[in-house]
């Protein structure tokens, strides 16, 4: 019979083995592939010294194929919970050393009950994919194993904060998961996602592909809008995650943490003053207005690459997390279309979930026209706007810098979406559509078109109209700007309105 002190010797070495994952070798061919291993990630993720591991000794129970004799330390993913910014979060690693890091039953299980915790404790859960997919050898177990997940995903919804992380391939029925919850991360030239990989198409289609050019960080942040961020390597990326988490609360029934800034909330700045050109047809950078707003200027981007026209950003005010969504005039004029549609109202609806104020800053002339357009759905995607904005409850700020006209000027958070306070700027101009082409419809065939064309220009390219109606509620020189938001949202602490009850509302996806 072994001693007390040799099965506690037996445990240590146990937990040794499984520590190694899929031993030293595959270790140094994860590093040689510039990725780290699934616990350097969640080491480096998370506060030093604080992680938990549970489920270290579960095991596979498949007898197909000769996994039987298959050995996989951990069932290749590390599941459990620690601190970041002493808050705590709970965190699943895929562990590509170990069966490439595939996914079968008892994997899914470990996946599973990570997340059911997270849900129950109401604290954020982080996903780090890198994984070769379904184990095929467990067949249909596998696939519950996903589909276990997926539920959870959506059961945890709008409830806690889930951030998932791409570091190596995803690809099949795994992508699904990431793409249920709030922010993807992808490494650039180290992480890929796609339903089916290149094989698979050349094999239907005839279509030549590399993994890269399909399923690469830059084609899901860039091209298909599937991820938000894009990281130079493991460490920056993990570095990024925890900068995220601190804008977010641990759940839905809380308010982010409030950090103390040197950035004066009654500071005034002059140069807003002079930010826009005289000529209404000059662009300049939304960004730079930003900067000049929120707390010594610093702002985390979401979707930077994707749908350039509307910017859609964290930032503080008075230390308070804010969701800003912007127009960006120096791509296509600011214009809305199908693209900024979709970022807009996903970016809206994380931010109500989760109790953080939205700050829109306006500069639109309309939607995009054109066949693509609305071939391409544009009345349904902006739709999805009008639908979002109106459904948040959370205290909504809207600023009209210059251009704001027709439906992209309700769609943008008007008070007729529920904006609790609107300001103009001076240089604002709120209309049907732009006043030099209103005017000559207007006055086709008039023999002083001109001049009255000018005359109207004059009346109705101005914030003037809409604030007798009180669709604005005041006119404020640029330089007052950052005073006015944070004097409106801190009025707004106590903000309470409710929707009418309902199951849920049928939002035009």
């Amino acid at each position: 019979m072994k001693t007390v002190l040799e099965k506690i010797e037996n445990l240590k070495t146990q937990q040794e083995t499984i520590k190694l994952g899929g031993g030293a070798k595959r270790i140094e061919k994860q590093h040689a592939s510039g990725k780290m291993t699934a616990r350097e990630r969640i080491e480096r993720l998370l506060d030093p010294n604080t992680f938990i591991e549970f489920d270290q000794f579960v095991k596979h129970r498949c007898i197909n194929f000769g996994m039987e004799k298959q050995e996989s330390p951990g069932e290749g993913v590390v599941t459990g919970y620690g601190t970041v910014n002493g808050r705590l979060v709970f965190v699943f690693a895929q562990d590509f050393t170990v069966v490439g890091g595939s996914l079968g039953e008892m994997h899914a299980a470990k996946i599973v009950k990570v997340q059911e915790m997270a849900l129950k404790m109401g604290a954020p859960i982080i996903g780090i994919n890198d994984s070769g997919g379904a184990r095929i050898q467990e067949g249909i177990d596998a696939l519950a194993g996903y589909g276990d997940i997926f539920f959870n995903n959506t059961m945890a919804s709008g409830v806690i904060p889930q951030i998932s992380v791409i570091m190596g391939p995803c690809a099949g029925g795994a992508v699904y998961s990431p793409a249920l919850t709030d922010f993807i991360y992808m490494v650039d030239k180290t992480s890929q996602m796609f339903i089916t990989g290149p094989q698979v198409i050349k094999t239907v289609t005839g279509e030549e592909v590399s993994a890269e050019t399909l399923g690469g960080a830059m084609t899901h942040n860039e091209i298909s809008g599937v991820a938000h961020f894009v990281t130079a390597n493991d460490e920056d990326c993990l570095e990024q995650i925890r900068y995220l988490l601190s804008f977010l609360p641990n759940n839905n029934l809380e308010t982010p943490p409030r950090y103390e800034t040197e950035d004066k909330a009654n500071r005034m700045e002059e140069a807003l003053n002079s930010a826009i050109a005289d000529d209404p047809s000059i662009p300049y950078d939304m960004k730079n207005i930003i900067k000049m707003i929120v707390d010594n200027g610093e702002f985390y981007e979401a979707q930077p690459f994707f749908a350039q026209n509307i910017i859609t950003c964290f930032a503080r005010l008075d230390g308070k997390s804010v969701g800003i969504i912007a127009s960006q005039p120096k791509v296509m004029a600011g214009c809305m279309d199908i693209n900024t549609s979709d970022k807009c109202a996903r970016f809206i609806r994380f931010c109500d979930a989760f109790n953080i104020p939205l700050v829109n800053l306006v500069d639109v002339p309309g939607f995009l026209p054109g066949t693509s357009q609305e071939y391409g759905g544009i009345i349904r995607h902006g739709a999805k706007v009008l639908y979002a904005y109106s459904e948040a409850t959370v205290p909504k700020v809207t600023v009209i810098t210059r251009k704001s006209y027709g439906g992209a000027y309700i769609g943008m958070c008007s008070r007729h979406l529920g904006a609790d306070m609107v300001f103009a700027w001076p240089t604002a101009e709120i209309a049907v559509m732009g006043p030099a082409g209103a005017a000559n419809i207007i006055f086709r065939g008039d023999a002083e078109v001109m001049e009255k064309t000018q005359k109207y220009v004059e009346e109705f390219a101005t914030p003037y109209k809409a604030a007798e109606r009180g669709f604005v509620d005041m006119i404020i020189e640029p330089k007052e700007t950052r005073v006015r938001i944070i004097e409106a949202l801190k009025m707004l602490e106590t903000k309470s309105e409710t929707r009418p009850a309902k199951k849920h509302g049928n939002m035009p996806l």
